[in-house]
Parts: C-alpha cells; sequence; structure tokens
C-alpha cells in the first residue's frame, strides 16, 4: 500500500479532472460551455489548495495522433504533443511529478511526500480504466475528495462514481465543472447526488471574489466583452 503522509480522516485531496487547453480555452477542439466562468473557480480551487498545502492529483486525457475515433466518439481532441492535450498553466505546482498513460501500475511507496501534485495521463476519460489512477486512488485515504474540471457529463462524474464505489467521501464543486450539454450534466449531478456526492459551489472552500479575468484565454469573453444575448435570453456569461 503506499505510504501516506496525510492522515486518514483529517486531510483533503484536490482531484483535477481533465483541465486542459482543449476543454477550457474557447479554440479548444472540446470548449465547455461558461468557460469564462469555470475558469475563474478552477484557478481559485488551485490557489486554495495552494495556500492550504492541499495535494492535487491531476488527470489528463492523451489519445494518438493516428487514433482517428478516440475512444469512438469521433471527436479528434488533446491529441498527443498538440498544445490543447496540455493542461492550463496555473493548474500545475511546481513540485510535481507526471506519468505516462501505460499499462503499469507503479507507483513510489513515498509519493506524495515527495511531491505536491502528481499528473496522471490517461487515455479514456473513465480514470479507473488506467491501472496507475486505479491503484492511486482505491488506496489513498482521505477525509474527503474534492474534484474539479470536466466534464460533469463525463470524465468527472466517472472519477466521482468510482470513488465513492470505493468508499470514498466526495465534494464535487459544481461551478468549477465545466459541461457541454446542459440537460446531461444536470443529470449527471443528480446521480452524482444520488450516490452520496456532496456537491457545492467554490464559495464553501476558497470564500467569495470578484476576480473576473483568468489570465489564460485570449478570446473576447475571457477579456470582459461577452456576446450580447438576444433580447429576453439570459447571457450565461
Amino acid at each position: 500500500m503506499i505510504r501516506q503522509w496525510i492522515k486518514p480522516q483529517r486531510s483533503r485531496i484536490l482531484i483535477d479532472v481533465n483541465t486542459q487547453k482543449d476543454f477550457f480555452l474557447a479554440g479548444g477542439s472540446v470548449c465547455i460551455r461558461n468557460h469564462r466562468r469555470v475558469l475563474a473557480h478552477i484557478r481559485r480551487m488551485i490557489a486554495w489548495a495552494r495556500r492550504n498545502n492541499i495535494p492535487v492529483i491531476s488527470t489528463c486525457e492523451v489519445y494518438s495522433n493516428n487514433n482517428n475515433n478516440n475512444g469512438g466518439n469521433g471527436a479528434r481532441y488533446c491529441l498527443d504533443g498538440t498544445d490543447g492535450q496540455k493542461k492550463i498553466a496555473y493548474t500545475l505546482l511546481s513540485n510535481r511529478i507526471s506519468f505516462p498513460a501505460d499499462s503499469s501500475a507503479d507507483l513510489s511507496r513515498d509519493i506524495l511526500r515527495r511531491y505536491r501534485q502528481v499528473v496522471l495521463h490517461k487515455r479514456c476519460f473513465d480514470p479507473f480504466d488506467e491501472p496507475r489512477i486505479d491503484r492511486l486512488l482505491s488506496e489513498l485515504r482521505a477525509k474527503e475528495f474534492v474534484l474539479i474540471g470536466a466534464s460533469a457529463e463525463g470524465a468527472v462524474a466517472a472519477m466521482a462514481l468510482g470513488l465513492l464505489l470505493r468508499g470514498k467521501r466526495v465534494t464535487v464543486v459544481t461551478d468549477a465543472v465545466g459541461t457541454h450539454d446542459k440537460r446531461e450534466s444536470k443529470l449527471a449531478f443528480r446521480k452524482m447526488k444520488a450516490k452520496g456526492a456532496r456537491l457545492v459551489e467554490t464559495k464553501k472552500f476558497a470564500g467569495h471574489s470578484h476576480l473576473k479575468n483568468i489570465g489564460i484565454c485570449t478570446c473576447q469573453i475571457c477579456h470582459g466583452r461577452p456576446p450580447k444575448a438576444p433580447l429576453g435570453v439570459k447571457s450565461e456569461y
């Protein structure tokens, strides 16, 4: 078993799911809805983790350039070696280690003594299909696993449900989780809650903030020039 430097039932772990450019920047292949707002909350959650010495486990999707279907969904995103596959800069801590997506389950016994962040690549949206990720998350013990990232109806739901199945306490920070389909994401949040996850907003951990400039995306929305919504329609931004 992985030697723990976090005390059981006393500490949290931040689980950062797919905070990659293809998911969170306007020019990304599969950019989420409301990316400006979600990015602002993700930035605050990462700052909260830094400030409180919360360990961070990050998962990143990566697909071969030779895979035309990327898991059968027909999209081409997070391709190995592309800029879109990279993580958002401020989701990376300086003291970190990264693992490729392979069939190995090897992990150093003192990995969470030596590193503040563990970055794990995966070739699928369900993290528990990767042996190394499955081993790490199954063996880790903590008071609470706090989830952010993308997407609610995809990898975040798979992460939350997998942790709950393994007897973990899970909290999903809903306004720091990106979505593609509003209806499907609502169903996903309901399912997570029904299975035992706690749903909260960023202010529960990081308090209130007026942060608007998320400092990474170059689109008009992220620079304070959101498109005008049609008359009678509430803007999503």
